[in-house]
This record gives structure tokens, sequence and C-alpha cells, in this order.
């Protein structure tokens, strides 16, 4: 059976919502930062860097939340969740490499920085910044969604869920997202999903 180390409150939220969207029949083990799980030889043995998830999928180990949702969308194909062009692969990639590298660090950044560290340590300029810092990525996406539903293709896809998933830190957080009703539409659609709901502890 697939095995996700890792908690719903980590990344390891993106393959567990993956998995549920493809049916795939899997075992989360609980595996928290916060505790040190992280950092036990027989992790850091399926993980050198002692990050969180990571997948177990027979003899296939792999790392990074998004490599892994990409692999088990395309290794386990379900119609609509991988692309059927290779035009429309590239699309996935860009998409799901552009939300680790433009809106994961300042999202975290307000996360840290608002909710999750102690109060002593938390510091109201780095909220304020990593706030400025989402307004152009934000707008790249509300652009991208302009008359229409999803990001590739014309149904929901890997693409939406490697991205919102990446964004669901924007809900926990309560971030504004007025300014970009496209995104806080699509992103509603998004986490309203069935799949997502159970994968985070919701349904």
């Amino acid at each position: 059976m697939i095995q996700v180390y890792g908690v719903p409150m980590s990344r390891a939220f993106r393959p567990l919502w993956m998995l549920q969207e493809l049916g795939l029949p899997h075992e989360n083990v609980p595996t928290h930062f916060a505790n040190g799980d992280n950092k036990k030889p027989e992790y850091l043995a399926l993980n050198p860097n002692g990050h969180i998830p990571t997948l177990v999928d027979g003899d296939v180990v792999l790392w990074e939340s998004i490599a892994i949702n990409l692999y088990l969308a395309k290794r386990y194909h379900k119609s609509g969740l991988w692309p059927k062009s290779v035009a429309d692969e590239g699309r996935v990639y860009q998409w799901s490499f552009w939300a680790i590298t433009e809106v994961e660090e300042p999202l975290l950044t307000y996360l840290m920085h608002s909710v999750m560290l102690p109060k002593e340590q938390r510091d109201a300029a780095k909220v304020r910044d990593a706030q400025e810092r989402l307004a152009k990525p934000l707008g790249v996406l509300e652009g991208a969604l302009s008359g229409r539903q999803y990001l590739v293709g014309n149904g929901f896809g890997v693409a939406d869920l490697n991205v919102a998933s990446v964004l669901s830190w924007a809900r926990m957080v309560r971030l504004d997202l007025s300014k970009w009703p496209g995104v806080d539409a699509w992103l509603t659609r998004c986490l309203d999903r069935p799949a997502s709901k159970k994968a985070s502890g919701r349904a």
C-alpha cells in the first residue's frame, strides 16, 4: 500500500489530496516536524533531508510534495487530472514549479509570522513584506484565470491541485484575496472538492 509520511497540516496535505482524487488506497504515517519525527534515523533512511512529506510506493521512494503529485498523477492516470497533450504537460510543470518558486516562500513567511511562531518571535515587518511580495504572483494567477475556471484544459487537474494546495495556507491565515476575485473563487472551488476536504480532515 502507498504510504505518505507527514501530517495533513503540513505539505503532506498535497499528496494526501492527490491520493484522494485518484481514489488510491493509502496509509498516512504520522510524522510531525514539531516533535522531531522527521529527524529519527528510520525516517532519515527514507528522506535524508529530514523534510516532510515522503512517499513510499513499492520500491519507489520520493521526496518533495509537488514532485510526488506529478508522479502520482502520471502513473495512476485518471481522466482529467493528467493532461492529454505534451503542451499541456508543460503548462502543468510550469504552474507547479511557479507555485513553489513564486508563492510558497512569501506565503509561508506570512503564515509563520502571523500565526505559527510564538508571539514574541513574530515580526510584523516580515508579514507586511510577505503580503506585498504576494501581490505580484496573485496578479499573475488572476490574469491566467480570466475567462476560465481552471488553469490547464477544461477541468480541474493536477496543475490546479498543486497550486491550490500551496495557496491553501492563505485560508489558514485568512489572507484577504478580495483584490483577486478570480483567484478567490477558483481557490474555493478547488478546496471545496470532496477529496480536498477528506485529505485535510474537514469531511
